[in-house]
């Protein structure tokens, strides 16, 4: 059986997915982007920015889900621009201060809406 979490703290969907689902003991969030959940618009920023606005967005859809960040098994990371990677880096990193999950980082020819990146994950719930 599966459980659809949506919440006010992450933008929301904008086609036809859920911003994440629980299945058995594992939350399976959709990609987002750096869209301001209170405007529910995209502003272009520099890498720095739109990866911490992505990873904001992540983080209140895996509280909404009733898990925190620690329990975050895997992401992939989708860059418009792998030349990108060293500042996407700096700002992913503080998220993910000790312990980080298993990643892979693709680089993306279009991402929607323009994003400078798209961030997906898999989160354990406890």
């Amino acid at each position: 059986m599966k459980k659809v979490i949506k919440t006010n703290l992450a933008p929301s969907a904008i086609g036809p997915y859920s911003q994440a689902i629980i299945a058995g003991s594992f939350l399976f969030i959709s990609g987002q982007g750096a869209i301001d959940p209170d405007t529910q618009e995209y502003r272009p920023l520099s890498i720095k920015e739109e990866t911490i606005l992505a990873l904001q967005n992540l983080k209140g859809i895996v509280e909404s889900a009733g898990s925190t960040m620690e329990n975050v098994v895997k992401t992939t990371i989708f860059l418009q621009d792998m030349n990108d990677f060293n500042e996407f880096n700096e700002a992913y990193s503080s998220f993910f201060p000790s312990l980080p999950p298993a990643r892979s980082t693709i680089q993306a020819a279009k991402l929607p809406k323009g994003f400078k990146v798209e961030i997906e994950a898999i989160v354990l719930i406890s």
